[in-house]
Formats: structure tokens, C-alpha cells, sequence
């Protein structure tokens, strides 16, 4: 949903009424995060029911098509009473039934991985324009679809934070190396407990940042109950981070983390090193997104087996060495498109005006 909101931040730079005047509409999952964050931002909010087919189990499958044709129809009823000029795409089995039902609606959509999934390959079928973080993804597109090279959209609020600032947000000292771990909204079971089980170490002569999502909270909450004083004062732990995510990008040394799209286009805005630990139950996109940073010198990769092995060994190795952070830091900034979610806002502009009254779904 990020990339989404940089671009809705974008179009109303553009127009500052956008997002109050009924110009927008998210169509989001039913039991999802969105509607929180969504609400802070007025912007109006609707729901369908959806589920995801690739790698699901014979059993759920039945059902699984079930609330998809449910989307459907749902999705239909949306677009009679909101009547879109445009609609905007950035992926997930979601927007599937939308459209589906919007496909005679002009569309963009975003691939924000470098191999897009099974649902965004399906409605870049119907999309009049497709925008893509890298170019390495045009060779997973039909080539008759034209293809913008725009970047991975960043939220402008990422990007506000001074170091200073950010220090005193987080209550850290500045003379000590800064470790951040993060493993999404729904955190990374796996990351977290091999965290857990180097903690001690690594707080000997490294602070800790650790976003550990809200199924894994409680139980790093126990392990910094264990604590001395000494130890707490490198140690900051949050379930998710929403406003403060950039102050925290802003003062790390290095990263631990999966490799969802996000890393394409928040790490090179902020030329932070990474060590990255795919998902290995996600198709191979997770892959394939962290061996384009890595190949470019940006980013060493764990395999989620090899954690508890050889994750404190690669950071040790990196967390103190400035010639080769430094490297890294530079070879993440090259990677950097600033104007991603301007470029594709201006897209979006540009198809609703063909279509004469600018209203995006």
C-alpha cells in the first residue's frame, strides 16, 4: 500500500484538494491493516472480499474462487457508483476482481518486485500503462506493453527526518554503531529468534532498532524483560513502525530484513546497507529483488536456513567496517530514483484528463 500513498502524495502536490473531494477511492482487503493507516489520510475506503489461488492447498482452493467472483461482484457495484476515470494498480490478488470489473476503464499499474506475482502479471493484461521499479522487470512483460521505468515511489514523510531528529526520536547515542531489523508489518519469525538468540552479543557493543511485527511482539517483549539496564539502553523494540519508519532508516548502519519490494526504493533513498534474508516460501521474487541488490554491491544475502549460523558473523563483519559500509552506502545511493512517485502520478494525471473528469479508484 506504500507505494500507493507516495503516489497519491505526489497527486496532491499537484492538486492540493485531492484526497477531500471525492477525486480518490481505495478499494482495499476486508480484514486488512489499510483502513487504519487510510483514515489518518482521508481518503475515502471500501472493501471486497478476495483471497489469493497461487500455492493454495486443493481444500481452500473452492472457497478461495469462491471470494474471488465475490470480489467481483462486488467490485462491479463499487465501480457503478463511483464511476473511476482511472484506476491505479500496485499489485496483490486484491485487485484481481477489480480489475477484472473495471477493465474497460484505463488503468496503470505498478509492479513494484522486479518478477511480478501471479495476479499482477494477470491484469497487466488489461492495463493501458505499466510503470516498474527496475528495468529488469520488462523481461516478464509482453513487449507490446508499454513500460515506464519509474522507480520504486517513496512516502515524502520517509524522507523528512534529520539525523538529529532522529536521534533524539529513538533516544540513541550517535557514537555507537546502529543495527535496524525488520521483517515487515507481520514481522519474520525467523529473523526475530535468531535476533533473539544474538541479542546479548550484539548489544555489547551495538544499539538495536528491531521492528519485529505485532505476531512476535510479545515475545521479544519477554526476552528485553531480561535485560540489565546496561543492555536496555542499545535496545529499542516496536511491533510496527508507521510515522517514525524514516527516522529510523535515517540512523541505521545496516539493515536485516527480508526482501519485499520496499528495499528497491527505501534503502537507496537512504544508501543504507542491507543484509537480506528472503522469504523462501514466496515464489522467487523475494530472491530475485535481493540478488539485484546484491549484484550490484549493495547488499549481502543469508539464506533463511543459514540464519542462525551465519547472520552475528556477517554483522560483526560489516557493522563495524566503515570502508565497507561506506562502499555499500554508495553503491545503495546509484540505485536511488527520487521522482518515482511523481513520474507516476503525472501518468495517472495524464490518462484522467484523457478521460476528462480525474477520478482515480
Amino acid at each position: 500500500m506504500y507505494p500507493a500513498l507516495a503516489v497519491l502524495q505526489a497527486l496532491k502536490e499537484h492538486k492540493p484538494t485531492w484526497n477531500t473531494d471525492g477525486s480518490v477511492l481505495w478499494v482495499g482487503g476486508e480484514k486488512g491493516m489499510e483502513q487504519e493507516i487510510l483514515s489518518r489520510q482521508n481518503i475515502e475506503f471500501k472493501t471486497i472480499p478476495a483471497a489469493g489461488l497461487h500455492g493454495v492447498g486443493l481444500k481452500s482452493l473452492p472457497g478461495n474462487i469462491s471470494l474471488l467472483m465475490k470480489g467481483y461482484l462486488k467490485a462491479r457495484q463499487i465501480l457503478r457508483e463511483y464511476c473511476p476515470d482511472v484506476l491505479f494498480f500496485t499489485g496483490g490478488y486484491l485487485a484481481v476482481p477489480v480489475a477484472f470489473a473495471g477493465r474497460s476503464v484505463p488503468s496503470i499499474v505498478f509492479i513494484p518486485d522486479i518478477e511480478p506475482g501471479l495476479a499482477i502479471k494477470t491484469i497487466t493484461n488489461l492495463a493501458a500503462q505499466i510503470a516498474v521499479s527496475v528495468d529488469q522487470t520488462r523481461l516478464y512483460i509482453p513487449p507490446a506493453k508499454p513500460v515506464t521505468v519509474s522507480g520504486y515511489p517513496v512516502r515524502a514523510e520517509l524522507l523528512k527526518w534529520s539525523r538529529e531528529e532522529a536521534f533524539r526520536t529513538f533516544n540513541l547515542n550517535p557514537d555507537l554503531p546502529i543495527l535496524l531489523v525488520f521483517g515487515g508489518s507481520k514481522g519474520a519469525r525467523s529473523i526475530n529468534r535468531a535476533v533473539k538468540g544474538i541479542l546479548l552479543e550484539l548489544l555489547k557493543e551495538t544499539q538495536v532498532i528491531h521492528i519485529t511485527g505485532k505476531l512476535d511482539f510479545d515475545e521479544m517483549l519477554t526476552c528485553q524483560d531480561s535485560l540489565s539496564d546496561k543492555e536496555l539502553t542499545n535496545y529499542r523494540v516496536f511491533p510496527f513502525l508507521h510515522d517514525d519508519m524514516g527516522a529510523a532508516l535515517r540512523i541505521a548502519d545496516l539493515v536485516v530484513s527480508r526482501s519485499g519490494a520496499s528495499i528497491l526504493g527505501e534503502y537507496p533513498m537512504f544508501g543504507l546497507p542491507a543484509i537480506l534474508v528472503p522469504y523462501p516460501y514466496a515464489w522467487s521474487y523475494q530472491k530475485t529483488n535481493a540478488q539485484y541488490l546484491a549484484d550490484r554491491g549493495a547488499a549481502y544475502i543469508i539464506n533463511d536456513e543459514d540464519l542462525n549460523e551465519k547472520l552475528l558473523p556477517r554483522i560483526k563483519a560489516l557493522i563495524n567496517n566503515q570502508v565497507e559500509l561506506s562502499r555499500m552506502r554508495s553503491k545503495m545511493e546509484i540505485l536511488a530514483q527520487p521522482e518515482a512517485a511523481k513520474t507516476i502520478a503525472q501518468q495517472l494525471l495524464s490518462l484522467a484528463e484523457i478521460a476528462s473528469g480525474g477520478k482515480l479508484l
